[in-house]
């Protein structure tokens, strides 16, 4: 089946929403030879495979020219999120609704109750969850035997939330003869004996190369201290001023300490983790689309099927466990030909993970500083002009007002007050620390530093150790400030580091009590009293095998405990 081939009714619909063209995607599942062969179909998000599978079950949906009367389900749709589910459903909706299709949506969350009486009332497509689905089908609510074709949507992402037990048992109760569809953005062993099991002679289609689906993103990467990576969202957020905004962590508390933080800024934002029911899901989705809230801090699972028009700015506050994750995460944005921003913030430890996690995504981002306050004010003043001199409409109202302020005021005082009152609702943007390399050899003279102790800690150069992120630690382990620590010399397995005798031992007293050698985040490194200088640069007794490239702890946002545990450094 081709385009020209459709049935009338689909290319209308197809008309009636402006498509001129296919994707990829699109016309690779629309072009095989075969309308009837199982399918497995390499995708990315955003690439239009709703449509895509949607136009690919025509086949058996269709008889001479019209849709198939039946009381029982003739297709089934399986997603493995509340919000994925219910966009398919919308999707098929339009691309069916001339055919006159009774769709139902089965997911997690809802009236089953209600679901079962849409159910007992016949429809065609059925559209769920595998929890839901398995549960109807328990209950004896829906009626598989008639089905003809089965589309597994993310199915990678299904197997990955632990629906494989429940997406067997749906599978085992389908007819032998209908079509299975399998859409996976990768193809790990797990997808490999799903599709062996459960197709036949399945044609393997990917379309990865050809349309990514994320074309119109532009990705960047940002390098700052693990201290302040909380700072550089939110700045990031100021200089882009997006109409719509989500940032991603790893971890529900994440999501609950970040979205707490930027709503005490000032910021309209809405949370989405595994802790919100239904109902605030829904509300807070609503509050992005008419504009209440325009940023949305979510985990990955959370933030799966969403699709936000007016989203223009991804965030990865925290970094993503894989290339797939960052492409799905991306994908929330430049969406259908629209333009879209994805920001990575990477702590400085970990800068050459994610170069590697980028190249193995063959993507092209650009490394670029975190926005300082000078350039948010900056864009604040262009955007301000811009506002000011775009042409309005003025009704007599506004002109008499206007009037009665020029005779009480210059126009330069209405002026500056007007951009007093944008800015005192704009939240202020953050500091960043700023920390260059300090070595004996080539600081200058301070006061306070001429007579102090070294201290040394378990960590080099060959675990990245820098002094953007170690200045921050030693002041939170330490419980002092930048001012109070002078030179710092990195050698390959450690690094030394001045402070004044006056404050060594408050210093070494507080680095002990916050120090926990078996833990696998910062308060793990080891930090003590050294005995005279440190080696010089070529001694060679600092050469002990090493971990090369190994962060020594995996940085995470402000007050969030670390979502992994890397090995520590020996």
């Amino acid at each position: 089946m081709t385009i020209e081939t459709l049935p009338p009714l689909l290319s209308e619909a197809l008309a009636a929403r402006g498509y001129d063209t296919l994707t990829a995607v699109q016309s690779a599942v629309l072009e095989q030879p075969d309308p009837n062969r199982d399918l497995v179909v390499s995708a990315q998000t955003g690439s239009g495979k709703t449509v895509a599978f949607g136009l690919g079950i025509a086949s058996q949906l269709f008889e001479d020219g019209a849709l198939a009367r039946s009381d029982t389900p003739l297709a089934l749709v399986i997603a493995p999120t509340r919000e994925l589910a219910i966009q398919v459903s919308r999707e098929l909706m339009w691309l069916y609704e001339k055919a006159g299709a009774r769709i139902a949506t089965c997911v997690g969350g809802m009236d089953a109750a209600k679901e079962r009486r849409n159910l007992q009332r016949g429809v065609q497509i059925v559209v769920g969850t595998p929890g839901r689905l398995r549960d109807h089908l328990e209950r004896g609510a829906l009626d598989l035997s008639a089905l003809r074709a089965v589309v597994l949507d993310e199915a990678d992402e299904m197997l990955d939330m632990g629906f494989r037990e429940d997406l067997e048992q749906i599978l085992d109760l389908t007819p032998e003869g209908r079509r299975t569809l399998l859409f996976s953005a990768t193809m790990p062993k797990s997808i490999v004996a799903l599709a062996r099991r459960y197709q036949r002679d399945a044609e393997r289609i990917s379309t990865l190369g050809e349309d990514r689906g994320h074309g119109d993103i532009e990705y960047q990467a940002i390098a700052v201290s693990p201290a302040d990576i909380e700072h550089a969202a939110i700045n990031l957020l100021r200089l882009h001023e997006a109409e719509t905004a989500m940032l991603f962590c790893a971890t529900r508390d994440n999501v609950r300490h970040l979205h707490a933080s930027l709503t005490e800024r000032g910021f309209a934002a809405v949370a989405l983790s595994g802790e919100h029911s239904q109902n605030e899901r829904n509300a807070a989705l609503q509050a992005l689309r008419d504009g209440r809230a325009r940023v949305c801090v979510a985990t990955d699972v959370a933030a799966r099927g969403i699709d936000l028009p007016s989203l223009s700015l991804v965030v990865h506050v925290e970094l993503p466990r894989d290339a797939e994750t960052l492409q799905h995460r991306s994908g929330r944005t430049g969406r259908a030909g629209r333009k879209g921003t994805a920001v990575l913030i990477v702590p400085y430890p970990r800068r050459r993970r994610v170069d590697m996690m980028l190249k193995s995504a063959r993507i092209a981002a650009e490394w670029t500083d975190a926005p300082t306050p000078d350039d948010i004010r900056a864009k604040d003043r262009e955007r301000m002009l811009a506002t000011l001199l775009a042409p309005v409409e003025a009704d007599e109202d506004d002109r008499a007002l206007a009037a009665q302020l020029l005779e009480k005021m210059s126009a330069e005082d209405i002026a500056a007050a007007f951009v007093q009152s944008v800015r005192a609702k704009l939240p202020a943007p953050e500091e960043m620390i700023e920390a260059a390399p300090r070595d004996p050899a080539t600081a200058h003279h301070r006061p306070g530093f001429d007579d102090v102790q070294w201290f040394r800690m378990d960590i080099g150069r060959r675990h990245n150790a820098d002094p953007r992120w170690i200045l921050p630690l030693l002041c939170r382990r330490g419980h002092i400030t930048k001012n109070e620590i002078g030179a710092i010399r990195i050698l390959p397995t450690e690094t030394w580091f001045q402070v004044p005798s006056g404050i060594a031992a408050k210093f070494a007293s507080a680095v002990q009590r916050s120090g926990d050698p078996q833990a696998d985040d910062e308060s793990g490194v080891r930090i003590e009293r050294a005995e005279g200088q440190p080696p010089s640069p070529g001694h060679r007794g600092d050469r002990a095998n090493a971990p090369a490239g190994r962060p020594p702890y995996r940085a995470k946002p402000t007050g969030a405990r670390p979502p992994h545990k890397p090995r520590r450094p020996r």
